[in-house]
């Protein structure tokens, strides 16, 4: 079994309506929100976009985003949308005195998925991964590429044309997701994970420099101490998979030892997943989907170094 390389297919424009926008106005607009993720929005410029994700106390991620800062101070958080009304009750909560007005902007926006030939060169095409660009009253952030392929990610107003370039379809883009290997928070998997067993300290989610944040002992201390044993992987299955699907290992048939967070149909046949997996299980033996006896998950090289140091 092997697991099928990124085709020159992979190239356009993909309409990803199951991500939502959350808008954040005020003045306080940068103090609140970096109160409350992993990553600082307080030094947030112009030219870069932040990955992050929102825990609870206990360091588990209800939320992720690709969030960053509009020309005229707006802040705008991309997430799944299935998490989106939840997310935007629960940080409401918070707000407080401080001067700052949370609200589901979806409706007011239109994202895009840009990949292969169809990225836009010349606004942040080449340029490091989280680099962002501002233009024609849109915005485009640089994501991880999938097997060397560049993507980007376009948030432009409802109305505005439609970037140039072939239809990509949303299989093909979720599937370029996986192989980027930076997950994204969907409901299944809600408060099932520190952000390390997505491996996002290594992909630009977590700063280990700014302030408190709810959960941010647990997640310091995942880090420092030593704690941590579970980390995300990419793997390979012929059968169907999909996030909250249970792994096991061939010889403990009753415990799992991970979880399937995220889950795309691969062009060439099977389907291909981020994991999140015990360490102790990674080198142990076969891993199977959904039972000790279920499809056999072969494990792929990941995209990126993991942080052992900060």
């Amino acid at each position: 079994m092997s697991a099928p390389s990124i085709p020159t297919a992979l190239h356009g424009v993909a309409s990803l309506t199951h991500l939502g926008v959350i808008q954040i106005e005020g003045e306080d607009a940068s103090k609140f929100i970096q109160g409350q993720l992993t990553h600082d929005f307080a030094l947030l410029g112009q030219d870069t976009a932040r990955l992050a994700a929102f825990c609870n106390p206990k360091g588990r991620m209800q939320a992720s985003f690709v969030g960053f800062k509009r020309p005229n101070g707006v802040i705008l958080l991309v997430c799944s949308r299935d998490l989106l009304a939840a997310t935007v009750k629960r940080l409401s909560m918070f707000v407080m005195r401080a001067k700052a007005k949370l609200s589901d902007a979806s409706d007011q926006f239109q994202i895009f998925g840009l990949a292969g030939n169809a990225t836009i060169s010349g606004a942040c095409h080449a340029s490091p991964v989280w680099s962002k660009a501002d233009f024609d009253a849109a915005t485009l952030v640089t994501l991880y590429p999938a097997d060397g392929v560049p993507r980007q990610l376009l948030v432009a107003p409802v109305g505005q044309d439609i970037p140039p370039g072939p239809t990509l379809s949303t299989a093909l883009w979720a599937w370029g997701d996986v192989r980027s290997g930076v997950a994204t928070l969907t409901l299944p998997v809600w408060e099932a994970f520190v952000p390390q067993m997505l491996n996002y300290e290594s992909v630009g989610g977590v700063s280990f420099k700014k302030g408190c944040y709810p959960g941010q002992e647990v997640v310091a201390r995942s880090q420092f101490r030593g704690t941590l044993k579970r980390r995300a992987f990419i793997a390979h299955c012929e059968a169907s998979a999909a996030a909250g699907a249970e792994v096991f290992a061939a010889d403990e048939a009753t415990q799992p030892v991970g979880t399937v967070v995220q889950a795309a149909a691969a062009p060439g046949g099977g389907w291909d997943a981020i994991l999140s997996l015990q360490l102790s299980a990674v080198s142990a033996g076969t891993l199977h989907l959904g039972a000790a006896d279920g499809p056999v998950l072969q494990l792929l090289p990941l995209p990126y170094p993991l942080i052992e140091d900060i």
